[in-house]
C-alpha cells in the first residue's frame, strides 16, 4: 500500500506541474499582445511628437521670414519718405533750380551693399574704400549714408535676434554675439528689448 500512495502522490505532483505550465502559457500568450499594444502606442505618441516639433519650426522659419521683410520693406519706405522730403526742401530753398535726387533704386542699391558690408558685424577698409567710391558714384550724402547705415545694421540686428530665438531659447553664444553687434551698431538696450519683444511674440503667435 505505501508504493500505491507514493505512486498516486507522484502522479498528483506531475498533474499539478502539467497545469502550472500550461497557465504560465497562457499568461505569456495573452501578455504579448498587451506589450505589443503599449509598444505601438508609443511609437504613435513619437510620430505625433516629432510631427509637431516640425510644424513648430516650420512655423518659426515662416515667422522670421516675415519679420524679416517687414524690416527691409521699412528700410526702403522710410529712404523713399526721406528722398522725397529731401526734394521738398531742396525745391523750398531753391524755387524750380532744384538739383535732381537720388533715384530709389540707387538708394535701395546702396543699401544693399552696406548690408553685404556690415553682415559680419563689421567694416574692413577695402568695404569702407567701396563704399566711399559707390556713395560718390551715386551721388548719395554723407546724412543719407548716415541713415541707411543705421536701418541695415538695425535690420541686420533683428535678423540676428530672429535665429538666437529660432530654436524657442536663447543660448549663451547667442547672447555673446548679440553683445558683440549691439556694442557696434550702438543700439541701446531699450531699442534691444523692444526687438526681442516683438520677435518672441511672432514666434508664439506661430505655434
Amino acid at each position: 500500500m505505501p508504493d500505491l500512495d507514493e505512486q498516486r502522490r507522484k502522479v498528483e505532483e506531475l498533474k499539478r506541474k502539467i497545469l502550472e505550465q500550461k497557465k504560465k502559457e497562457v499568461t505569456d500568450a495573452s501578455a504579448t499582445p498587451a506589450i505589443d499594444k503599449l509598444v505601438e502606442e508609443e511609437k504613435k505618441r513619437a510620430e505625433i511628437v516629432e510631427r509637431h516639433a516640425q510644424e513648430v519650426q516650420r512655423q518659426t522659419e515662416i515667422a522670421s521670414k516675415r519679420l524679416v521683410e517687414e524690416t527691409r520693406r521699412h528700410v526702403e519706405e522710410k529712404s523713399r519718405r526721406q528722398q522725397e522730403e529731401e526734394k521738398r526742401r531742396i525745391e523750398t530753398q531753391k524755387g524750380t533750380q532744384a538739383p535732381p535726387t537720388v533715384p530709389i533704386v540707387s538708394i535701395q542699391a546702396y543699401a544693399q551693399a552696406l548690408k553685404h558690408a556690415w553682415s559680419d558685424g563689421a567694416l574692413s577698409k577695402d568695404e569702407n574704400a567701396i563704399l566711399v567710391t559707390l556713395r560718390k558714384a551715386m551721388g548719395i550724402s554723407d546724412q543719407e549714408n548716415m541713415d541707411l547705415e543705421q536701418e541695415v545694421q538695425l535690420e541686420i540686428y533683428l535678423q540676428a535676434i530672429v535665429d538666437s530665438w529660432k530654436s524657442g531659447s536663447i543660448t549663451p553664444q547667442d547672447l555673446d554675439r548679440l553683445d558683440i553687434l549691439r556694442d557696434r551698431f550702438k543700439i541701446s538696450a531699450e531699442e534691444h528689448l523692444r526687438l526681442e519683444k516683438q520677435v518672441r511674440q511672432e514666434i508664439l503667435r506661430q505655434r
